[in-house]
């Protein structure tokens, strides 16, 4: 019997279900909309509400969202028209490519050899139940105005193969669907053989195993995503209807179009997009955009630098709002994307002189006579002023294929924006380059996190928090080749994780930004930056506006030297996890600029309010009378010494059974699991030590330290930690609206002298520790 188990969560009117057998309820009401005359149960009405989880417990299993309705709505029967709007939704909301956040579990994972081995040996070809061939995996909003036929390659045509003649950008032609801007950075993507197959993967065919299952590669926020499918692709009698190759039984880009499909619910959630969101999924490189109006005036420069770092280019013009994809007078499509496939100066020779030319060649996706008819296009007189060496060079062809040449003030005249997609040092094989194309970006990536009232200061607007984000030094030595400046060129990339995955919860892409300054060549200055640096000093680099987009980027030239670069929401106090990335053309050296973890000095202060280091008599008096005969106190009886003495901050709830055995553990040396007069001497010291601090930084009166007051009070403790470890602890020990409790504050003081003190005893004075498995054990479980 199969249980659907609804709940409400939050107040967005979305549920969750457990277990797999839910998931396999609703395929059988999607046969038996099908009419497939399956009789697997859709909802077990014998115990609806079963071991309903709490509020706060959304650590599911196999996690698909769904409606959820009051009980009385389930049992008067209106479990199918939940299910049917729970499918759409699945595959509207559902993004299988992001990396959740770790409470929700990770997304279905489907194996591809597993899947393809299985249907191999049970003689059958794979149905995908995660992206099914119906209706809502083509659209969620728009109604088909014609019936589709899901069918597969051997239904379309005979010798279906996934590549015919190898792969190349006129396989890429473009059907009804207005996902060009995918297109144009698919066709990009087949210039470059290493690139093409981390995404479509060379272990598959319709020859060899063929299962019905293929599979494909996508980059999603700091990770490579394998996305299976199986090969219905839908038809319109019997041809496809979107993306297709020239060639009628070649079949690669159809399926890497439906792979991009699931990974972002449906077909139609790839109408309307940016190359530079495609090509930063095929790739994981950092994304420019270059708006006509506004180039600076090196631009062709960094065209040519980018397309000699095998950089992926696309280009549009701003669409008509009445006419959709109209054609301009000189052939050009409004709100098509083009991808750039050459930048080049050319050696031109007129009656007059001899020089070189800035030329650029272009693609539309559709692959055919759509072409640019001004200056340099196909059989334009101006090639007649090319050598005949030169035109061989360049390869050049005068075919109805949707690829022309154009020159490079025609092409900042009619296009409107460019996008640059800068790829990983590691991204492309010299080998396979082409000529003249074989440098690289020299690239450095860090992943941090905005913890509300700890790292999540804001923007510049709010000085007196700004220097609590996260910040990264960044070293520049030598300066670009031929610059004439003696500058460094510099991409910062900052992308926010994960956001898309949560819209669910109304969580839309928060607004981001950074800025950058210059550190001075002498003199000391804090790490990291505190609120007097960026009081007294201006930024030398910005983004140029904190937006709500997955990523912001921004280009620079800098002199030699060293410069920090501090991501920040727009608002404090906004939650979110990002990925910051640097490309330079020369080597660049990055570092969080931040605290070394370890410990320092207790706060004089705090030594002015705990002068006394021995117990005082009532506690060594009660601590001699619950020891007993052995001279120890167990965690229990500490527990009565303790809520004695600190009665005053503990409020009457007394100190938890954790934090007392931690005390135990963090002085128990020969692991008794007590504490004798002397070790408990050690921690009343400390203790004494730590309620002071709690005192000093209990500046609202409520009995807890505010979130934003957390490093200040280790730092008075004589603990240094940096962002990271600051943002583990306030998860850890902060209440749900950030604050300290004093009990968690004592946990939290615990286990930092536990761990440091551990692994100071282990370390040879580095950054290092060496630990058998069984040591670790030993210090980790127990304390």
């Amino acid at each position: 019997m199969s249980f659907y188990y609804p709940k409400n969560f939050r107040a967005n009117g979305w549920g969750w279900h457990r277990t797999a057998n839910a998931a396999s309820a609703v395929r059988g009401f999607l046969s038996k909309e099908r009419g497939d005359g399956s009789s697997e149960p859709l909802v077990g009405n014998g115990s609806l509400y079963p071991s309903l989880p709490s509020e706060d417990d959304t650590t599911f299993s196999g996690v698909r969202l769904y409606p959820s309705l009051p009980a009385e709505e389930y049992e008067s029967g209106a479990v199918e028209e939940v299910v049917e709007e729970a499918c759409a939704a699945v595959n509207v909301n559902l993004e299988l490519g992001e990396t959740r956040p770790s409470s929700f579990g990770p997304a279905a994972y489907q194996d591809f050899k597993d899947i393809r081995s299985r249907c191999l040996s049970e003689g059958r070809l794979f149905e995908d139940p995660e992206f099914p061939a119906v209706e809502r995996s083509l659209f969620y909003k728009e109604r088909l105005d014609r019936h589709l036929e899901w069918l597969r390659p051997s239904e379309i045509c005979e010798d279906p193969q996934l590549f015919v003649e190898g792969y190349s950008r006129f396989d890429v032609q473009q059907g009804e669907l207005g996902d060009c801007w995918l297109l144009a950075a698919v066709a990009n993507l087949t210039l470059h053989r290493k690139l093409f197959f981390q995404v479509v993967p060379d272990d598959q065919s319709f020859d060899e195993d063929y299962a019905g299952v293929f599979h494909f590669r996508f980059w999603q926020y700091g990770r490579w995503v394998d996305v299976v499918i199986d090969d219905r692709l839908p038809t319109y009698r019997g041809k496809l209807v979107f993306l297709h190759s020239s060639e009628r039984n070649e079949f690669w880009s159809a399926l890497l179009e439906k792979a991009y499909a699931k990974l972002h619910g449906s077909y139609e959630a790839l109408k309307g997009g940016s190359t530079c969101e495609a090509m930063e999924d095929f790739t994981g490189g950092v994304t420019e955009m270059y708006e006509m109006n506004e180039l600076p005036p090196n631009f062709y420069t960094i065209l040519l630098k980018a397309y000699e770092r095998n950089s992926l280019m696309g280009c549009s013009i701003e669409p008509d709002p009445n006419i959709l994809e109209a054609e301009t007078p000189v052939g050009l499509i409004r709100g098509h994307a083009y991808s750039v496939t050459r930048v080049k100066y050319v050696d031109i020779e007129t009656p007059g002189r001899a020089g070189k030319i800035p030329l650029l060649r272009l693609r539309n996706p559709w692959g055919n006579e759509a072409e640019w008819n001004g200056a340099w296009s196909d059989k334009s007189p101006e090639w007649r002023f090319i050598p005949e060496s030169e035109k061989e060079e360049l390869g050049l062809t005068f075919d109805d294929d949707g690829e022309f040449w154009m020159s490079f003030k025609d092409f900042c005249s009619h296009f409107d924006r460019v996008e640059i997609c800068n790829l990983n040092p590691d991204s492309l094989d010299p080998e396979e380059c082409p000529k003249g194309c074989t440098k690289k970006w020299e690239m450095s990536v860090f992943e941090g996190e905005w913890v509300r009232g700890v790292t999540a200061g804001g923007c510049r607007n709010y000085l007196e928090t700004f220097w609590k984000n996260p910040q990264y030094t960044v070293t520049l030595k030598d300066p670009d080749e031929d610059d004439a400046e003696n500058k460094c060129t510099i991409i910062v990339a900052l992308m926010q994780k994960n956001r898309r995955s949560q819209r669910h919860q109304g969580l839309e892409c928060l607004t981001i930004g950074f800025a950058v300054y210059r550190l001075p060549d002498y003199g000391h200055v804090p790490k990291p930056l505190d609120i007097n640096f960026f009081k007294y000093n201006a930024s030398v680099g910005r983004s140029q506006a904190f937006i709500n987009l997955r990523e912001v980027s921004a280009r620079f030239k800098f002199e030699p030297g060293q410069y920090v670069i501090v991501p920040s929401t727009f608002d404090r106090d906004e939650e979110g996890e990002f990925l910051l990335r640097v490309f330079s053309e020369k080597s660049n050296n990055m570092a969080e600029n931040d605290e070394e973890v370890g410990m320092g000095d207790v706060d004089d202060r705090v030594k002015d309010i705990a002068p006394n280091p021995e117990p005082a008599d009532p506690v060594r008096d009660f601590f001699t009378r619950l020891a007993g005969s052995d001279g120890e106190v167990d965690w229990q009886e500490l527990k009565e010494i303790l809520d004695y003495a600190m009665r005053e901050e503990l409020r009457g709830e007394g100190f938890s059974k954790d934090v007392c055995r931690s005390m135990i553990a963090m002085l128990d040396k020969d692991n008794s699991g007590g504490l004798g007069f002397e070790e408990f001497k050690s921690l009343w010291i400390d203790l004494r030590n730590w309620r002071a601090v709690f005192r000093l930084y209990d500046t609202e009166g409520r009995g807890a330290i505010p979130p934003q007051h957390l490093r200040d009070a280790l730092h008075s403790a004589g603990y240094t930690v940096n962002a990271h470890v600051l943002n583990v602890l306030a998860h850890r020990y902060g209440s749900h609206d950030g604050y300290i409790q004093f009990d968690d504050f004592i946990m939290c003081a615990v286990r930092l002298k536990t761990m440091i003190d551990t692994f100071k005893g282990r370390s040879s004075g580095g950054d290092f520790a060496t630990f058998s498995l069984d040591e670790w054990l030993n210090r980790t479980v127990y304390s």
